[in-house]
């Protein structure tokens, strides 16, 4: 019996989405495999393949912000299961990852047999985490709630923010009215309990890890 039909794997270095295509291809017999190399791409792979059961994210995926990417996607797609890959092994981003709605949470160190065994326990609707990490820790659970309460727009809008846009180069890319952002950017200001653009990107970046992979 098939136990996943399709798996997404969005992580910018090319050699270990290949390995982990290879493996999972070999362990999952007839799973279709697909690969993001940045979050405009994944989106497109999430808009075009809407019934993927797993995605394998790496956190510092370019243009990822942190645990923001996981937050809206865990906000608007429920129902897809979500494994955190990332070379960084530290209690806190585990944590957070577990907070922010992620089933699993792989080191990159772990050998390959820790990644199957994770993605194979995720599939039969359970979780993963490695071994002797604490997962009760301090996190911004209100943070991670507030940023998950923000519509697809208004959270594109907050990442274009942090990209240092300004509100004409938004209305622009997004096809807008400076008038319609500024509405969003009111918007954006009383689910985060800020008040300026800058207090918004603050917010938003208390849930990125603090190392870089």
């Amino acid at each position: 019996m098939q136990l996943i039909d399709k798996i997404i794997i969005a992580d910018d270095h090319p050699l270990f989405r290949q390995a982990l295509t290879s493996v999972l291809g070999a362990r999952f017999e007839g799973v279709s495999l697909f690969e993001a190399d940045s979050i405009d791409e994944l989106d497109k792979l999430l808009d075009s393949h809407s019934d993927a059961e797993l995605l394998l994210l790496d956190l510092n995926i370019p243009n990822a912000h942190g645990f923001n990417t996981l937050i809206r996607i865990r906000s608007q797609r429920p129902e897809l299961a979500v494994i955190v890959i990332s070379g960084q092994e530290d209690h806190q981003t585990i944590a957070q990852s577990l907070r922010c709605g992620a089933a699993g949470f792989v080191p990159k160190s772990q050998p390959v047999a820790l990644m199957l065994e994770a993605v194979e326990a995720v599939v039969m609707g359970q979780q993963w985490w490695p071994q002797g990490v604490d997962l009760s820790g301090d996190g911004d659970d209100d943070m991670a709630r507030r940023i998950a309460s923000l519509s697809p727009r208004q959270h594109r809008i907050l990442l274009m923010f942090a990209d240092g846009l300004l509100n004409k180069q938004i209305a622009n890319e997004l096809g807008l009215s400076e008038a319609t952002i500024k509405a969003h950017a009111s918007a954006i200001f009383l689910k985060l309990g800020v008040r300026t653009r800058t207090q918004a990107v603050i917010a938003m970046k208390q849930l990125q890890p603090s190392v870089a992979s």
